[in-house]
């Protein structure tokens, strides 16, 4: 397979980079290569046991730091504390998240959970280390996204999708918000001036340890289908590169969208991908901006 690899990344030495979900899957390798290329890298976990033997894994410049992105208060500890010791943050890639976790849950402050976490969460965290960020000579900011947001649809009457919950659709609806959340970053710096770079990447269908948890809930069958899923799917590390091109890549401009370039952008090398119609809409970036805003406490400065 041809195209843009880990390879490619430039430099990184001087640079402090934060990626959520460091300790596994997408999160590790992203970290890993960061590290390899000579940033310094936040590793921001859960879980910071998991975190320590990812370091030790890494074996490059980084540092554990606990953050639940299903906790409003573990957020905003997180930032201030890492704003201090950081005063000028380079790249955030919100990367970490929460997928199919069965019936469903709520975050410490009551959001549903995969919204909570894989949306309102790295608003949250983003919106407090704007100041850090904006501190950096070239700063970037990364939302993962995913393939299911295409046929998500934000509900704004039912957005904690309290009616008739299903799982699945649940985890694609977190996802369109944190699309149409990268999107609508984008628009709101370049409307103030400020130098960040807003971007976005999807992993297509990848294997990571999210795939076989998606479905054990399920029984028997549901593993069977997880299974089937990881032998359907790439790898990791292919998975992973269009977050870090995305994070990397000298001249990446504010509202790229990065993703696999094979069938629906499952799988394959690395190019720009594709925003459905909703993700792109500014009225529906400006309504869930106005909502993360009430919903967290947080205003952008």
């Amino acid at each position: 397979m041809t195209g843009w690899t880990a390879d490619r990344i430039p430099d990184q030495h001087g640079r402090i980079a934060v990626v959520t979900g460091a300790n596994s899957g997408l999160g590790l390798v992203t970290a890993t290569e960061l590290a390899r290329h000579g940033a310094r890298v936040v590793l921001a976990v859960r879980d910071t046991a998991a975190g320590d033997e990812a370091a030790r894994r890494i074996r490059g410049d980084v540092e554990v730091r606990e953050l639940d992105l299903a906790s409003l208060d573990s957020v905003r500890a997180f930032a201030a504390k890492l704003a201090a010791d950081h005063p000028a943050i380079d790249l955030l890639v919100n990367n970490a998240g929460a997928v199919l976790l069965g019936p469903r849950r709520t975050t410490a402050d009551g959001f549903e959970l995969h919204l909570g976490t894989n949306m309102l969460g790295h608003f949250a965290l983003t919106g407090l280390l704007l100041g850090a960020l904006a501190t950096a000579r070239e700063p970037r900011v990364v939302s993962l996204s995913s393939i299911t947001h295409k046929n998500a649809h934000l509900d704004f009457d039912d957005l904690m999708y309290e009616r008739g919950y299903r799982a699945a659709p649940a985890y694609g609806r977190s996802k369109l918000a944190t699309t149409v959340f990268g999107v609508e970053l984008d628009r709101r710096l370049r409307a103030a001036g400020l130098p960040i770079v807003s971007t976005l990447a999807h992993p297509g269908l990848t294997r990571t340890n999210l795939t076989p948890r998606a479905w054990e809930h399920r029984g028997r069958f549901g593993q069977l289908i997880a299974w089937f899923g990881l032998l359907a799917t790439q790898s990791v590390e292919q998975g992973a590169l269009p977050q870090l091109r995305a994070a990397t890549e000298p001249g990446v401009r504010g509202g790229q969208f990065f993703g696999p370039s094979g069938l629906w952008e499952t799988r394959g090398r690395v190019t720009e991908a594709r925003l459905s119609q909703e993700a792109a809409d500014p009225a529906v970036g400006r309504r869930l901006w106005t909502t993360a805003e009430e919903l967290t406490g947080i205003s952008y400065p």
